[in-house]
Formats: structure tokens, C-alpha cells, sequence
């Protein structure tokens, strides 16, 4: 019989089973092919140095100002403090508001401005003191929003307090104001009273800003009218503090025609134009800001995110600076960098929002953060950092699906990826992945059958930081990665090293996995919240291990499921 021939009586009496037998074993080859795939390849080289790493992550922002000083609000606070030696910034909306202080969805409220029956100025800095307290308490660095209209300064008052998510959200507060001296002396009133409470070198290294997305229903007013809004507080703010770090617009995104237009002219604005306050050539201007987004999706029965929206964004609005010699190496700050344009909504009216309590908020975040460093260097852009519109909410059910890095005093998912961002520190140093997509690819097209698997490395005196993550735009139930991470260029004289992994997935570091696992409680008892509240910090995958490089080099080997983040440390 020739070789591989099949005997004439296998096809004929027993055709069936061999076709059968056939068939298994193709399925088992198959199998192994598909559930093992090639081992991701990442190299990290300890010794070739790229410059400093830049923390560009550590701002956050939230619409509710009087949850700063709730108690879970504080315990948050706290936590953001101390993710790494880098003051973390907080931007806040409402913080000119008129109210009793009391605080709802997309609501807060100070009364530091009203006038008395002959229309003179009353300033009242009782709640803005307890909110500032707070973030100084807890060693943060405010970036001053100057907004929104008092009651009593505005043009069309009447509704005044919205009640979202029903009725009109963009109420008295988002008028213009009838008087634009008052409004300049508010502003300068304000920055004098905190540069008195806290001090000259603490204030300083604040950030200022004017208004929010002024090129939408948040300003009723048009773009000229915003321009000498900020004109006046600008001035009043350098004139209450010299050499303040003053910025705007904070417009929407300039992946829309129509915002970068507004950005544009404001630009020119800020370059050429007359002040309305000084009557002086210009204004002063030295941070950009504005808000790229991106576009969450439900699809197939699940979550679809929008990275190359959110990247479109960020790279017209890094155009429309370019484009201004005046502006080139003026920092740009993301001022509300987002999957989306809610944090206010919740899942069950919004499918597309699911990725909030899990690891791919997390994974997403840090995605679009790698990729709009990568646009930065190759654009020139002097880019300080993106604003997580992400904080807490008060008196909401436990995981309701709202953006925040907590609910009720418990840390979600997400809150655990920037502590592995916290982790990264000192100098970048040259790392790869066999596995990482072509920024442009992500761009135009976003993170779609081959997921990105990619790498940030940095080392800092006797210590290697490397964060590694796989990631998809789909949130589909799919297999993992093998990974194999090469680490050369250790010191030579170093016999063995101390290897630290973290890991954060669907069943590490996952306080939402956890609450899930409990029942879904909604009045956990002391235990539950006791295992929630564990369950929601940065944990490690196995005990930490002594190793031995060979050669200078260290191989680590683990695989990495699909919206799972690795942080290695390697210490000596």
C-alpha cells in the first residue's frame, strides 16, 4: 500500500467512522491553533532612555462642586492625592453658581454673588471656602473654572435651577452677564479672597480657566460676546494674581466643523484682536483647552467604543493650534477627555454606557491617552494633560452606570488603571510591542478585529514600570493573549531583582465583579462593604518574586485577557 493511501475497506464498511475520526482530529488541530495563539512580544530596554514621562493623566473634573466636601467625596479625594507624587489637578464646574449649596445631577451651587436692594455687590465665600479647604486639605491642585452666571448678574435669570434629566439643563446660569464691570469684579474679587487664604506660591501653581463649551447651549451668548467674558476675567484674574496660568475655551470637540471654527476665532482673538477689558492688543493666554469625545455604541449585544472619534478630535484641534505661530508651543489641555458626552446618564437608559464599571473604561482610557501622546510628539504639540470627567455621585444606587471613579465609597475598575498610571514614574525608556497598531490605524479606523497590545516602560533610580494592556473598541467575550516581555539592559552587577505584578481585569482589582459575585447588593452589610471596598484596590497577581536575570535580561511570561492591564515592577 502507498504511503498515506486509505485501505479500500475503510471507505467502504466503515466510511462513517473514519469520516468521523477525520473530523475530530482536523477539530483538534483547529483548536489548539485557535485557543493558543503566538505569544505577544514585548521588549523593554531599561537602558535606552526617551525622555521624561510626562504624568498627563492626573486631572479630573466633575459638575457637582459640593460633592468635594460630601464624605465619599473626600475619601476620593484622598485616593487621587495619593496616586503617585504628582499633585493631581481638579476642574469643577458650578463654582459661581447661585444656590443654598445644595447639589443634583449636573447641579452645585456656591452664592458667592448677589446684590442688595440698591444693586451693589455681596460676596459670600462660606461654601467656596469649604470646597477649597477640601482639595487643599487633601494636597490637590484646583484648576479654576470661572463659572457659571449668578442669579443676579445674569441676563435672563428666570428659570434659574434645572432639574435634569428632565426640562431644559441649560437654564439662567448660561446667559451672558447684564453687566460686564460687575462680572470683571467678581472675578477679582474671587482670585484675591483665595490668593489671601492660601497663599501666593500655593495659588500660583494653580490653573485658571474661563467658562465651559461656550460653543454650545452653556454660553447663550454669541462667540463675541464669550471673548469679552473672557477678556474681563482674564484681566481681573492677572490683575488679583500676576503671572497667573489663565487658559480657555474649553469649547467641544474640533472633530465638529462648527467647534473648530469657534476655536479658531478665538485664537485669533486671543493673538490679534482687541481686548474688551484693556482696549490693548490681545489677551492673555497660556494654556489651550478644549473637549474631545468619544462615541460609545451598543451593537450585536454589546458595548462598541469610539477611539478613532475620540483621536479625530484631538488631532483637528492639535491642527487648528498649529496653525497660529503665536500658539505653537503654548500647552494644550484636553479639558474633558471622554468616551462619550454623559457622566450623568445612567446604564439602564444608556446600553452604550455598560464599559463604565468594568476594566475596558480603564483599558479605553489609557488607549486614547498613549495614542494622543503619539499625535503630540508627531505634531509638535506641547501637550500638559487630559481631564477625566469623572468624580462621584452622592445618594445613587451602588453601580448604577454613571461615569465616576467611585460609587458610594467604593473604587471601580477604572480608578485602578490610573493607579497604574500613578505607578509609572521618572524617565520613559524605549519599549515595543509585536502586537501594537500604527497610530494612524487607530485613527482612521479605530481598534477593531486585532486588538492592541501595547507598552509604556519607565524607570526611575532602581526601579522598571511597565504597563501593559490589551485592548479593543469591542467589548466582545473573547479569548486573551499570551505575552512574553523581554526586559534587557539591567545592571550588570545586579543578581537578582523583586517582581511586583498588578493586574486589573474581569476578576482582579474588580470591585464590580465582586458586588456582582455578592448578590448585587444594594444595602450591603458591613462585611460586603468591607470585601467591596477590598475588591476595589490595585491587587497583585500572585506574591511578588525575587528573579534572576541572565545576561542583564529578565523574561517574564503570563497571558493578558482582552481589556486586561498588566503593571510590572521590577525593583533591585
Amino acid at each position: 500500500m502507498k504511503q498515506n493511501q486509505i485501505p479500500k475497506r475503510l471507505l467502504t464498511n466503515h466510511s462513517g467512522q473514519l469520516i468521523f475520526l477525520i473530523f475530530i482530529a482536523a477539530a483538534c488541530v483547529w483548536m489548539r491553533a485557535g485557543s493558543v495563539p503566538p505569544p505577544v512580544h514585548i521588549q523593554i530596554q531599561a537602558d535606552r532612555e526617551e525622555g521624561p514621562w510626562k504624568p498627563v493623566w492626573n486631572f479630573f473634573g466633575y459638575d457637582e462642586p459640593n460633592y468635594t466636601y460630601a464624605p465619599n467625596g473626600k475619601k476620593l479625594l484622598h485616593e487621587l492625592s495619593a496616586l503617585s507624587p504628582t499633585p493631581v489637578h481638579i476642574r469643577a464646574h458650578n463654582l459661581f453658581t447661585s444656590g443654598d449649596g445644595s447639589a443634583s445631577l449636573k447641579w452645585g451651587s456656591t452664592n458667592v454673588y448677589s446684590e442688595d436692594a440698591n444693586g451693589k455687590p455681596v460676596y459670600n465665600w462660606t461654601i467656596i471656602d469649604r470646597i477649597f479647604d477640601t482639595y487643599h486639605e487633601a494636597g490637590i491642585k484646583p484648576l479654576v473654572e470661572l463659572g457659571f452666571m449668578p442669579e443676579a448678574l445674569s441676563t435672563n435669570p428666570e428659570p434659574y435651577r434645572h432639574s435634569f434629566p428632565h426640562g431644559n439643563l441649560f437654564t439662567g446660569w448660561s446667559y451672558p452677564p447684564k453687566d460686564y464691570a460687575k462680572w470683571g469684579d467678581l472675578v477679582f474679587h474671587f482670585v484675591q479672597h483665595l490668593r489671601q487664604r492660601y497663599g501666593d506660591a500655593e495659588t500660583a501653581s494653580w490653573m485658571w480657566e474661563v467658562w465651559n463649551e461656550p460653543d454650545i447651549p452653556y454660553w447663550h451668548g454669541r462667540a463675541d460676546e464669550y471673548f469679552k467674558l473672557y477678556d474681563y476675567a482674564a484681566d481681573a484674574v492677572v490683575r488679583a494674581l500676576p503671572n497667573a496660568d489663565i487658559g480657555g475655551p474649553d469649547s467641544t470637540g474640533p472633530g465638529n466643523a462648527k467647534a473648530a471654527d469657534f476655536l479658531r476665532a478665538f485664537l485669533e482673538h486671543c493673538a490679534h484682536g482687541t481686548n474688551y477689558a484693556t482696549g490693548k492688543r490681545g489677551a492673555p493666554l497660556r494654556f489651550i483647552s478644549f473637549h474631545p469625545k468619544g462615541s460609545a455604541k451598543f451593537e450585536d449585544g454589546h458595548v462598541v467604543m469610539g477611539s478613532s472619534h475620540h483621536l479625530q478630535a484631538v488631532e483637528h484641534g492639535f491642527e487648528v493650534v498649529k496653525s497660529f505661530p503665536e500658539w505653537q508651543n503654548t500647552p494644550v489641555v484636553l479639558g474633558e477627555s471622554d468616551p462619550e458626552g454623559c457622566a450623568a446618564c445612567a446604564v439602564a437608559q444608556h446600553p452604550e454606557d455598560g464599559y463604565r464599571n468594568s476594566s475596558l473604561y480603564a483599558a479605553y482610557t489609557i488607549e486614547v491617552l498613549s495614542r494622543v501622546q503619539s499625535l503630540a510628539a508627531e505634531k509638535h504639540i506641547n501637550f500638559r494633560g487630559a481631564v477625566t470627567w469623572a468624580f462621584e455621585f452622592e445618594g445613587q444606587p451602588y453601580f448604577i452606570g454613571f461615569r465616576d471613579l467611585s460609587t458610594n465609597g467604593i473604587d471601580k475598575p477604572v480608578l485602578n488603571g490610573f493607579r497604574m498610571l500613578g505607578l509609572l514614574e521618572g524617565t520613559r525608556v524605549a519599549a515595543s510591542s509585536s502586537q501594537s497598531l500604527p497610530t494612524d490605524e487607530v485613527l482612521r479606523a479605530g481598534v477593531r478585529g486585532q486588538p492592541d497590545i501595547n507598552v509604556i516602560a519607565t524607570r526611575n533610580h532602581n526601579e522598571i514600570s511597565a504597563l501593559v494592556w490589551n485592548y479593543s473598541d469591542e467589548d466582545a467575550d473573547v479569548a486573551g493573549a499570551p505575552v512574553d516581555v523581554e526586559i534587557t539592559g539591567l545592571p550588570a552587577a545586579q543578581k537578582s531583582v523583586l517582581v511586583q505584578h498588578f493586574r486589573l481585569d474581569g476578576s482582579h482589582s474588580n470591585a464590580f465583579a465582586e458586588w456582582k459575585a455578592l448578590g448585587s447588593p444594594q444595602n450591603p452589610s458591613p462585611e460586603q462593604y468591607s470585601k467591596l471596598e477590598a475588591a476595589g484596590q490595585l491587587q497583585l497577581l500572585g506574591s511578588p518574586q525575587w528573579m534572576k536575570p541572565e545576561d542583564n535580561k529578565l523574561r517574564l511570561q503570563f497571558d493578558l485577557p482582552r481589556q486586561g492591564l498588566s503593571l510590572i515592577r521590577v525593583s533591585w
